[in-house]
């Protein structure tokens, strides 16, 4: 699978599998996880439809801001559930790409 596909994959939450280590998180998580990502994007639509209704720049930066600090919140709440889960289950197993693999994502996730 190219990067750019499992990228794909996991932005639109389609289920996979990962050759190099277990990715399994509970159904609790993932609909924690689902659930933030749905209101982001409801309020990234909101702020879409200010946008297009020509609302002040100063309102429309405020909240564009607030989606940036909710996608945020939830990226960590993702890296801290991996780490807890598939990368510490990868470390015991002696899977070392899995922690590669993290760093690279973490890079990638910081920019």
């Amino acid at each position: 699978m190219h990067e750019h596909d499992h990228e794909y994959l996991h932005a639109h939450g389609i289920e996979h599998s990962h050759s190099h280590h277990g990715h399994v998180h509970s159904p609790e998580e993932t609909k924690a996880i689902a659930n933030r990502l749905a209101r982001a994007i409801g309020h990234l639509e909101h702020v879409k439809m200010m946008v297009e209704e020509g609302r002040d720049c100063s309102d429309v930066l405020v909240q564009l801001s607030a989606v940036k600090s909710a996608l945020n919140s939830t990226g960590l709440l993702i890296l801290q559930s991996h780490i807890e889960h598939c990368i510490v289950e990868s470390v015991k197993s002696g899977d070392m790409e899995a922690v590669q693999e993290l760093n690279k994502a973490i890079a990638r996730y910081i920019k």
